[in-house]
Order: structure tokens, then C-alpha cells, then sequence
């Protein structure tokens, strides 16, 4: 049979020059000192905090499983149990057979916990943010958002993608955000998108008081609590709970941090979720998640909102504080975050790689290094957590190591 499909043009690009451009991208990130690299870690179940490495056992200082449950006993025989009777997967959408009985059971526990009307469970937080904003977004295209400006790439991207008008007010400043409510008509939709804990920083918003903007100029909220679910509040239901307010429309929330499983949740009024889980592709066209990984999740909630859990997050905000002290009295740079983060100031892109490649190295501690965009040049970092079963021998020994790393890398 002869070919019909014409030769190429004798002055095609080769395949060689293709992704020239991509490469030049990813040798400006290097040259930049912004290009990232991946450190393997396989964590160890029956020694919590530590993974291997190449072969080598590692202290790992800045995982998000804040509570360490993701290694709890109860979590992980839930898991085991729950995969041995229902396998690995679900198979489906949530539309086409995929919504197990576990999807129902939290949903509606997430809905009383959060005292709303309805939850949604999808795969992800960073899904939950994107898909919810942008589907519930575009079916109202006169509302106006306002958007903190340190928010999530999650949230930035729900509202972006929506196109909606927005207007993105300085971090946590009441007064920018009541200047752009008031400049908008009182009967314009509008939704304020904001976070209670922010991770880089580790500081939190003043929840009540843009609660009660909302009211005054008759809009709509959206608040992601997800660094804060586990770690805050009486039962652990973030800074809500924490303090007592009920009125944020939107809570929005994860498994995947201090809960230990997997998976992201929306929890706020019935209609709105109800319309989210019918119109949005990145719920309705994706399989969910298996019945599994759910099922630790809902263990995991039993022992985060019990006594149990109350003990592991006031051991964990002791932790951090006496991280915080020892940093102190040790002359290094800190961000004085009033809640379970303990974010490190070592500025300068190179600069944070190199410090974090000689912990990992010689004092086998892992610490990702933080730079831009995650946060501004200048501003680079380590997100350091302590979780609740951290001794003061840990906590002393990885200031000691932090320490000497920055004495023979001043600048």
C-alpha cells in the first residue's frame, strides 16, 4: 500500500530543536537557582517522622501529615481492612458506579462537623478549590470576587479561570477589602475567597471580622481552612471552631495533611454543592476515590475529633513553640507564627538549596527547601512542622544541624 501522507518540508524543525524553548525555561530556573528537585522518601510506619532514602534512614522536618496519622494504628488497619473487603479501586465516577457508602458516611459527617448543609468529597483539595469556585463562578457571572493576595495557586486559579471581575486585597487588610466591597453596588453578587491559616507564613486571618464585612455589604464567602483541619478547634475543625464562628458560606478542607489519607471536601449550603456536583467536570469526569483510602479517612476523623486527638494537638502547638524558642535562643531567622508552622527565613535561591542538600547529606535531615513563586525572591524558606510525637532531643538536635549548616553558608 502507498503512503498518502506527504514527506516533510526539507526546512522542518527537528526533532532535536522541538523543545529548545522548554529547555531554555528549565536552564533559566537552574541558572536562577529556582529549579526543583524531588527527594525520594519512603516513610516507615514503625519509626514516625523518619523515611529511607538511597538506602538510608532520614528525619523528614516538613511534611504536611501535621499529626502524623497517615502511621496511626487505627488509620492504617482501617485501610488494610477496608481494601482486603473492597479492593483498590472504585472503578468509576462518582456518576457510574464509584460512590461507595463511605462516600455518604463522610460527606455527611463533614457537614455536621462544619454545621452546613452539605459536604462534597473530591479527589483532591487543590480540585475541591478549582472545581467548586470556577463551576459555581461561571453560573453566576455578576459576582464580584475579592480575593486575598496571598491565597492558594488553588484558589487563584478557581477565580482566574471563572472570569469573573475580581479584585485581589492586601494580605489580611480589612480596610483595603471594605474600600472594594463598598466601591460595589449593594445588591452585586460578590464572594470573598480567603484562607484561615496560610502556610508560608503560618499567620491567620481575621475570620470574624471579614464575616462580618460580608454582611455589612451583602456578600458571600469562601474560606479554606485546610492547614487548619486536625490542628485547630476543639474537634479539629480548623479556626471556625476555633473561635466560634459559624458563618463562613464556603469551608473548605483536606484529607490529605493532618488527617493522613487522601482527598479534598467542600462543605456549605445544599443548593450550591448540589449544583457544583452536577455541573463540574473535574467531579463528574474523573474516577473518585477508592473506598480505601475513605474509609482511613473516616478512622482517622474518629481519633482527631476524640480526646485523643485533642492530647495530639496540644502536644503539637507545644512542639512548635518550643521549636520557635530554640530557633531564638540559637540566633536563627524565624517567622513567629502564632500557629503549628514554623516557617525558617533563609533567604537567597541558591542559597536555601545548598543549606538544605548538607542537612540531608551530612546530618541525613530533610527539609524542602521554599522559593519563588511559592514565596517572593528574598523570602526563600523552610516550612518546618513538629509533629506531637517529636522529642526535645529531635527538636534540639535539627536546630543544632540547622545551625552549623548556616554558620558555613553565611550568605
Amino acid at each position: 500500500m502507498i503512503s498518502t501522507l506527504a514527506p516533510p518540508p526539507a526546512d522542518a524543525t527537528s526533532t532535536a530543536d522541538t523543545y529548545a524553548g522548554l529547555r531554555a525555561g528549565l536552564d533559566k530556573l537552574r541558572a536562577d537557582g529556582l529549579y526543583r528537585d524531588f527527594v525520594a522518601c519512603s516513610y516507615l510506619a514503625e519509626d514516625r517522622g523518619h523515611a529511607l532514602h538511597q538506602g538510608r534512614r532520614i528525619q523528614v522536618w516538613c511534611t504536611n501529615d501535621y499529626l502524623g496519622m497517615s502511621q496511626h494504628p487505627d488509620v492504617m488497619r482501617a485501610q488494610i481492612a477496608s481494601t482486603l473487603r473492597h479492593g483498590t479501586g472504585n472503578g468509576g465516577s462518582r456518576n457510574i458506579a464509584g460512590t461507595s457508602e463511605a462516600h455518604v458516611e463522610l460527606e455527611t459527617l463533614l457537614a455536621g462537623w462544619h454545621a452546613k448543609e452539605r459536604a462534597l468529597v473530591f479527589n483532591s483539595g487543590y480540585v475541591a478549590n478549582v472545581e467548586t469556585l470556577t463551576t459555581l463562578l461561571r453560573a453566576e457571572p455578576r459576582t464580584m470576587v475579592f480575593s486575598d493576595a496571598l491565597n492558594h495557586r488553588s484558589l487563584i486559579e478557581g477565580v482566574r479561570t471563572s472570569g469573573n471581575d475580581k479584585y485581589v486585597f492586601a494580605h489580611n487588610d480589612l480596610t483595603d477589602l471594605e474600600l472594594a466591597l463598598a466601591a460595589q453596588s449593594l445588591d452585586r453578587p460578590k464572594l470573598i475567597v480567603f484562607e484561615s491559616v496560610y502556610s508560608m507564613d503560618g499567620d491567620v486571618a481575621p475570620i470574624r471580622e471579614i464575616c462580618d464585612l460580608a454582611e455589612r455589604y451583602h456578600a458571600q464567602t469562601y474560606l479554606d481552612e485546610t492547614h487548619a483541619i486536625g490542628v485547630l478547634g476543639p474537634t479539629g475543625a480548623g479556626v471556625c471552631e476555633e473561635i466560634g464562628e459559624s458563618r463562613a458560606t464556603f469551608v473548605q478542607g483536606v484529607f490529605g495533611k493532618a488527617v493522613g489519607a487522601t482527598g479534598g471536601y467542600v462543605a456549605g449550603p445544599d443548593v450550591p454543592l448540589d449544583y457544583t456536583r452536577s455541573h463540574a467536570p473535574g467531579f463528574i469526569f474523573t474516577t473518585t476515590i477508592p473506598r480505601a483510602s475513605l474509609d482511613a479517612a473516616l478512622a482517622s476523623l474518629s481519633v482527631i475529633r476524640s480526646p485523643e486527638g485533642a492530647g495530639m494537638r496540644e502536644r503539637l502547638h507545644a512542639n512548635a513553640e518550643l521549636m520557635r524558642r530554640r530557633l531564638t535562643e540559637a540566633g536563627i531567622a524565624h517567622v513567629p507564627a502564632p500557629t503549628h508552622l514554623v516557617p525558617i527565613l533563609v533567604p537567597g535561591g541558591n542559597r536555601v538549596k545548598r543549606v538544605s542538600r548538607r542537612l540531608l547529606d551530612e546530618h541525613s535531615v530533610y527539609v524542602q527547601p521554599i522559593n519563588f513563586p511559592s514565596v517572593p525572591k528574598g523570602g526563600e524558606r523552610f516550612r518546618v512542622t513538629v509533629a506531637p510525637f517529636r522529642t526535645e532531643a529531635q527538636i534540639e538536635g535539627f536546630v543544632e544541624a540547622l545551625a552549623r549548616c548556616l554558620a558555613d553558608d553565611p550568605s
